[in-house]
């Protein structure tokens, strides 16, 4: 997963009903920034992989070992 960007923030905060505006994104965007880098790294290695709706789904998987 890759660092958000304005562009796409905004419809995702529309969809969440708080729209905003090219300015307000672009402050969510340079604030969560710098959490998606920092998972960079590691992105794709977790069950979950930073996408929330799946915890519940990794939680209760059971690992073949």
């Amino acid at each position: 997963m890759t660092r958000p960007t304005p562009k796409e923030i905004k419809p995702i905060a529309q969809v969440a009903g708080v729209p905003v505006d090219d300015e307000i994104a672009t402050r969510i965007s340079n604030s969560i920034g710098p959490a998606f880098e920092g998972f960079e790294a590691i992105a794709g290695t977790l069950p979950f992989d930073l996408e929330p709706a799946l915890y519940p789904i990794a939680q209760t998987q059971k690992v073949s070992k």
